[in-house]
């Protein structure tokens, strides 16, 4: 490999961090001093093969890009959708990747001669956003995922809060609405119901590449079904945004995953809602809910810089958690 220390490295120690998605891998390589030196894109793979692969492949073509040695690198964390037992870098019931029990820390850690450490998805997102927000200083933050489902992550002093059997967060299946929708978990109304995209895309029953988008779309038009949907969605993320405030006292809500590339239009409505909410509660008012979130730029690289924070931030024993 090159002999010459890539600009933006302070000495050879490099993390590297992996966001493994439905179709693509967010990979990005990370100095000793925090600086993202290098991010790649690819595809990803389906089946448990696939996703080994996905990993080492991702740390050897960052390894080109930045122009490290594979004795380099301190650590590699990996972000992946699916119930993850930290302790033992297990992967299960990533259905969407393929994976049904996957040892990935194991299998990629020995083709790699590097320490493997994996964590869920919206978990090492919400401490990737953390730290993003290093002007915040360590004040509290929750991370809502809207994405196909709905999930949160509570970063509390610089660090994930799990609670006490790892499901802090875990807002997309709190019932809002016992008459409302039935979830894939089996109870009526609960917030992923309202503003999952999977749940949404079911609702709107129609064909199309970006159902979401084409809700939107056919809602500016006027069309009744997609308001009704569109109004679900941001009544349902402003249920998210109360719960996660009121329970977790959290200062601000950063909002990322797939829906965001609506940009304001989801933003704003969000907003809307929480402010038409809060009309006829004085308590709610004085919370303020709709300044304290903020959405996650389209692009950031928030998933995968949590992950390369996760191997120096997982404890020595951890609870498994849920996606």
């Amino acid at each position: 490999m090159a002999s010459a220390v890539p600009a933006g490295l302070d000495d050879r120690s490099i993390r590297v961090g992996l966001d493994i998605g439905g179709t693509k891998t967010d990979a990005l390589a990370l100095s000793v001093s925090g600086e993202i030196v290098g991010r790649i894109r690819r595809a990803t793979g389906y089946g448990e093969d696939a996703v080994v692969s996905d990993v080492v492949d991702s740390v050897r073509e960052l390894q080109v890009e930045v122009g490290f040695d594979s004795g380099d690198v301190t650590s590699v964390g990996v972000g992946i959708p699916g119930l993850v037992d930290t302790h033992d870098g297990i992967v299960l019931h990533a259905v969407n990747l393929g994976v049904e029990s996957l040892a990935l820390a194991t299998r990629a850690g020995e083709q790699l001669a590097a320490p493997v450490f994996v964590e869920n998805d919206v978990k090492a997102a919400a401490l990737g956003a953390a730290a993003l927000r290093s002007d915040a200083g360590h004040e509290s933050m929750a991370y809502l995922n809207l994405g196909t489902g709905v999930a949160a992550g509570i970063v509390i002093d610089g660090a994930l809060w799990r609670g006490s059997r790892g499901t802090a967060g875990e807002v997309g299946h709190i019932s809002v609405d016992p008459n409302g929708r039935v979830c894939s978990c089996g109870q009526r109304g609960c917030i992923e119901t309202l503003c999952g995209g999977g749940a949404l895309a079911r609702a709107w029953g129609k064909p199309g590449a970006l159902p979401i988008r084409d809700i939107f779309d056919a809602a500016d038009q006027g069309d009744t079904q997609a308001l009704m949907l569109r109004a679900d969605l941001a009544r349902g993320a402003a249920a998210a945004v109360r719960v996660l405030v009121l329970s977790a006292d959290v200062e601000t809500v950063v909002i990322g995953g797939g829906l965001t590339a609506l940009g304001e239009r989801l933003g704003d409505g969000i907003r809307t809602a929480l402010i038409a909410d809060a009309a006829g509660s004085p308590f709610l008012r004085s919370l303020h809910l709709d300044e304290r979130i903020e959405m996650l730029p389209a692009g950031s690289p928030a998933a995968a810089l949590g992950a390369a924070l996760v191997g120096s931030r997982i404890p020595e024993k951890e609870t498994a958690v849920h996606g």
